[in-house]
């Protein structure tokens, strides 16, 4: 039997892109999604169709709840979580003086105190066992802040403080806990954007093109390789060239 892992926000971008990947490879998948079910469904057909592992659960990550749940199911269904990859997140482009309490506290709920309920919630799963590895997608932007974008940097920077000290105090229960911070990738976040900015974006990435969900893929999945057991507590830069 292959190992399981949890994917959240799995129906789009580069959750949908993990999850292709990881069930390619022979881990069994839990597809999580919130608001994505039509996207989250025939996602999980197009898997199930080429004989892979994959089962699908809706669940608020902003929801303890529902978030116990979703565990509860993933080991009932596979019998053992091995990763997850806290990946569900929403974006915002807004003036900070202009930023409404709801929408900060919506931005925070989601892209940082989802992480805390997916990851505490896996980890009293794992942690007897000691072994296991979580990987949270940050952003570049909360490693140097991006105008207009405050609420949102703030909560990726977090995820980044988060990675570094969970991973100094489940090291020596052999559980891995690292971070990818994704550069300006091509995915419907982008959709906002005016092909000025997006040309502007491209100008400033070194290597002149946005990211794929794929390329963030595949370091997920060499973070959750054994060829990357020795590696922990770390921020792994996706991002073109842009934060060196």
């Amino acid at each position: 039997m292959g190992k399981t892992v949890i994917i959240t926000g799995a129906a789009r971008g580069i959750g949908r892109a993990c999850a292709e990947l990881f069930a390619a490879h022979g881990y069994q998948v839990l597809l999580n999604y919130h608001h994505s079910m039509t996207a989250a469904e025939e996602l999980r057909r197009q898997l199930q169709s080429r004989g892979y592992s994959v089962e699908l659960y809706q669940a608020d990550i902003r929801c303890r709840s529902q978030v116990d749940l979703m565990v509860e199911y993933c080991l009932a269904t596979f019998g053992s979580i091995d990763l997850l990859i806290n990946n569900a997140g929403i974006a915002q482009s807004r003036l900070f003086i202009d930023l409404t309490p709801e929408e900060w506290a919506a931005m925070i709920d989601t892209n940082l105190t989802g992480v805390f309920h997916c990851t505490q919630s896996v980890l009293r799963q794992i942690l007897p066992r000691k072994q296991g590895k979580i990987i949270n997608i940050a952003s570049i932007w909360g490693q140097v802040g991006a105008s207009c974008e405050v609420h949102y940097s703030a909560a990726k920077a977090g995820i980044i403080g988060f990675t570094k000290a969970l991973a100094k105090e489940v090291g020596p229960s052999n559980i891995q806990v690292n971070c990818i911070a994704p550069g300006v990738i091509d995915t419907p976040m982008l959709d906002p954007f005016t092909a000025e900015e997006k040309a502007a974006l491209k100008a400033q990435t070194p290597l002149e093109r946005f990211g794929t969900p794929a390329e963030i893929a595949a370091c997920a999945l060499f973070l959750a390789s054994e060829a990357a057991n020795f590696i922990t507590g770390q921020v792994i830069g996706v991002n073109g060239g842009f934060v060196v």
